[in-house]
Parts: C-alpha cells; structure tokens; sequence
C-alpha cells in the first residue's frame, strides 16, 4: 500500500505554467531568465498559500538546469534537475528563518555562501519566513546580500513584508504575489478531482473556494477533508454540513422575510439557524456577503464582481430586481453595526434579533410593492368600498406580490437548492430585465409615475408633490419634474433612488434618469416691519382695517 500524500503536496506545481493565478510574476522571472538579467536576491512576499516557495522552487531548479526548453521551464531530465526532484541537490538550500532566526544561524549560512558549487552554475538560498530573524541577523545577513559572488542567488519569502527592515528590502527586487481567484482555485480543483477519479458538483468546488480565501494550499487541504468525509463524491450538501457553513437558501429566505416586512418569518427563520448551532456573529457575517452580493446585482457593470456559482447568481440576480438600493444600503448599514457591536452585547441573540426587526421596518417602506388597483365600484361586494368619484382610488384586497423573482415561496413551492438544481438543468444564463432599455412614450410614464404616486399615499405632502404636476420626457432617457421649492427638491432628491428602481423596473429602461427643477417664482418685495406687514394683510382683507379702528388698536413695534 502506497503512503499518502495531501494533494497540497502531490499536486504542487513543478512548472511556471503550472502555477495558479500569479501569471505576470512568472512571465517576469521567466523573461529574467531568458535575458540573463537574473538578480542576486528575490523577494516573495504576499498572503499565506499562493505559491511563494513553490516558486521559489521553480525559480531555483530552472536557472540551475543545464537543457532549459525553449518555453524557459526545466527539462526534468539533466543531472541538476533529477537530484532536486530527489531533494539530494547540494545546490539548493532552504532555511526556515522562524527556527533558525539567530545571528549564528546567518553567519553559518554566509559561511556556505564562500563554497562555489561543484554542479550547476548557482548556489541558491531559499529563505522562508524571513520576517522572523531577527534585527541582528538581518544586519549581518546585510552585506553579503548586498555584494554576494556571482554565483549566489538568495530567494526570501514573507507573509509580512512590513517586518523586513527597509535595508533588506532596497536590495532585493520585490514581487508581491495575490491572493488566487475564485475561479481559478475552482478550476484546480477540477482538475485535481479528474486526477483522483472523484465526482463533484459546481456549487461544492465554489464553496470550498470562498472558504479558502485566495489560498490554493488551504483549498487543497479542504477539498481533502470533505473527501474524507463524503468519498469518491463531494456534493454541495456534504460540504456545507462537514465546514458548517450556513445554506444560501436561509439568506435569500430571510430576506424575502425582510423585504416584506415579516417579522414573525424572519424570527422564525433566525431560530432555526440558531437551533442549527450556527453562531449570530457567523450568520451577521454571511448576511452582510449576501446584500451585498444583491447590491451589486443592481447595475450591469458592478454584476461582474458577483462571486457565485452559476445557479446561485442566477438566484441572486432575480432576488436582486425585488430589492431597491435604498433598502439594501439600509440592511447593510444595520447589519454592519450589528456585527461591530456584537462582541460587547449581553445578550447576544437579542441584537442580531433587534437588528433583523429594524431591517423588517426599513424593508417594509422601501421594498417594491404592487400600486393600488383601480377598479369600477360593484354595489353589494364586500371587497370594495368608497367611491370612484373626484378622482379617488378604490384599492382591492391585498394578494401575495409577483414581482421579478416570480410567485412568493409557499407551501409546495421548490427550494433555493431546487432552483438552483433547475437552472443548471435547463441551461446558460439570461441577461436580466434589469439591464433592458426599451422606449417609452408620455403616457407610459405618467402610467407608471401615479402607479408610485399610489403607493406614497401615506406620505401626503409626496404624494401632493408627485401629483401636483406631470414630468416630462427631455430627451431619450432623460425625464424632467418640477417642484415648487428648495425643501421638495431635497425631498425628491432622498427618494429619487426608490422611485427611479421603480420606474426602471415598470418601463423595462435601465438607463432613466431623473433631473429635478424648482419652479423659479418671481421676486416680491416682502414685508419685513409690522407697519409694512399690516398694510399688506390690510390689502388682503379690508375688514381688518374696520376691526382696527372700531377697537382702537395700536401696532405693537
């Protein structure tokens, strides 16, 4: 029986082609060593688990092989190239700065530096965790690194590159390596499975990718335990269950709750996620992803930095169309504190319920809602009342919201999982309606204008100002409207993102824009003195002239 070997290591790349997500790093070394333009120190730094050793690795086995193919990689064939496959080159020597970080540890390494090598053309030096020596050891590491024998390369790798004292870092060239991108860590682990004869789903990979972070070690060592887990098989079910991860289907739920203003819902739901043993700050943390995820949905040029799986997009770009901006900044702002402030709390489970409830009252007013329907008065129907004359509404009963997601989730309905499952059946993405222009004429905005007007009648002086006057088309996009003054023109402007959401979404254009103009009124002279103020309500109204003489009334300056 074969010993086992992580795949962290059994699939560590041996190529410059083979590395992960760092392609400008390696075109530059390899250009370097096209040009024999090699430097004497190298500096990796960057976040743990991108591949700062093992290209350190490649770097070393590469300038010392004696058949570089024309693609600048190693032949794996010469003498220099198989013993460092064996780990017996006597060329290449790796030091672990965090147990070997003491000024007598550097001065035996310069020592060696004096030794020219017997095979190959360079001795090389791979330094991990070089922030850890310590400031003696880097003082006397200093000159040699400065002026070393031609034959010397020194390669230093840090995840802190903060820590290195700046001397250390004016002499060496400095690469800074980035955290791997979803995508790409998604595709090596595909591949890594069709080595290894393992079936997997889209969805699992992601999950595994974003728990990861942008580390292609830590990606590898997971994929390794669920496999461990779930056997030849890794589903999207086993993945979240083995990391405890919450389920996309409780956010896109919750919110639905939210957005409704469904406080008994939203309670309930936060319950099953507490009973499930899943911390408040660990739920705050993932809530804050999702509206954010929905945030970004809203405009076509911020959709690409959405990070899901195709089914799960798909899910959030139709949850995104129901959700206006204005809310989603709202939930993200309560949430934000929430989660700030959830260490120092008492009790722990009543401030994230809090601020669910306080989401629940802002999503009530800023969801989307259907407008009141008119109808025509039918005598003797108890789902009617008042009067269709003098212009008034007669609103029918309330009935559950079809908006861009479809019919609201019920009993018998499918899952978030299901639909998920019934997109990737049925085929690629659509683009959203959110992202249409069609045309639209005057009367198809004035439809859609009083449709919104309906649904501020709460607020009376909106709803007067939003039917005082028309707007009007400028020009293609652009619609003008027109207040009265200053102070309507503010209240236009905090909800103006709602009610262009609103008419985006009702006259299929994503491209509206409002512009709001105050109606200019012409200059009077105002009077300002009690003389000049009675002789102008005097003007108005004779009668209050009679009142002043019958009663012998003075004005009071």
């Amino acid at each position: 029986m074969e010993p086992y070997i992580v795949s962290a290591r059994k699939y560590r790349p041996a190529t410059f082609d083979a590395m992960v997500g760092q392609g400008t790093i390696t075109a530059t070394l390899k250009n370097a060593i096209r040009n024999n333009q090699l430097a004497q120190a190298f500096l990796f730094c960057g976040p743990r688990g991108v591949g700062k050793t093992t290209c350190a690795r490649i770097l070393a086995k590469t300038i010392n092989c004696s058949n570089i193919t024309p693609n600048i990689e190693p032949c794996n064939e010469c003498e220099s190239c198989l013993s460092f496959s064996k780990s017996m080159s006597f060329n290449v020597h790796e030091l672990d700065a965090a147990s070997n970080n003491s000024v007598d540890d550097i001065r035996s390494l310069v020592d060696q530096v004096r030794i020219p090598p017997q095979i190959g053309r360079y001795k090389i030096y791979i330094i991990d965790e070089v922030h850890m020596l310590s400031t003696q050891a880097f003082n006397a590491f200093l000159k040699t690194l400065e002026e070393p024998p031609a034959y010397a390369k020194f390669i230093l790798a840090t995840t802190e590159k903060h820590k290195i004292i700046p001397t250390i870092l004016s002499r060496c060239q400095i690469y800074d390596f980035k955290r791997i991108s979803v995508e790409d860590i998604i595709s090596y682990l595909t591949f890594v499975a069709e080595k290894e004869e393992i079936q997997t789903e889209p969805d699992a990979l992601h999950i595994i990718a974003r728990k990861a972070d942008g580390a292609l070690r830590d990606a590898l060592s997971i994929f390794d335990q669920i496999v461990s887990f779930s056997g030849r098989e890794v589903t999207y079910k086993k993945v979240i269950e083995n990391l405890n991860v919450l389920d996309y289907d409780y956010y896109f739920k919750i919110t639905d709750a939210i957005r409704k203003g469904d406080t008994t819902g939203t309670l309930l739901i936060i319950n099953e996620i507490i009973d499930n043993g899943f911390d408040g700050q660990h739920f705050l943390a993932g809530f804050g992803e999702h509206l954010r995820n929905l945030l970004v949905c809203q405009h076509p040029d911020t959709y690409r930095l959405l990070e899901a799986g195709a089914g799960i997009r798909e899910l959030y770009r139709k949850q995104a169309r129901d959700c206006t901006p204005q809310f989603l900044l709202k939930a993200l702002d309560i949430n934000n504190k929430c989660d700030i402030n959830y260490r120092t709390s008492n009790n722990k489970r009543l401030h994230v319920e809090l601020a669910l409830l306080q989401m629940c009252s802002s999503g009530s007013d800023a969801r989307i809602t259907p407008p009141p329907t008119a109808v025509k008065p039918q005598p003797g129907n108890p789902r009617y009342s008042g009067s269709a004359e003098h212009g008034q509404t007669i609103v029918s009963e309330s009935r559950p919201m079809e908006a861009g997601m479809g019919k609201m989730r019920g009993p018998g309905t499918l899952s978030i999982r299901q639909e998920t499952e019934e997109i990737q059946r049925n085929g690629t993405e659509k683009p959203p309606d959110a992202f249409e222009e069609r045309s639209f004429t005057h009367s198809d905005l004035e439809k859609a204008w009083m449709e919104y007007a309906g649904i501020t009648r709460k607020d009376q002086n909106m709803f007067t100002m939003l039917t005082k006057r028309k707007p009007l088309i400028v020009s293609g996009n652009e619609i003008s409207f027109t207040v009265d003054n200053r102070i309507q023109e503010d209240d236009m402007k905090q909800r103006s993102t709602d009610l262009l959401g609103f008419l985006r979404k009702e006259l299929h254009n994503h491209g509206i824009r409002l512009q709001v103009l105050v109606h200019e009124k012409p200059d009077q002279e105002k009077p300002y003195t009690p003389t000049e103020r009675y002789r102008t309500m005097a003007e108005k109204n004779p009668a209050l002239r009679d009142l002043k003489e019958r009663l012998d009334l003075e004005i009071d300056y």
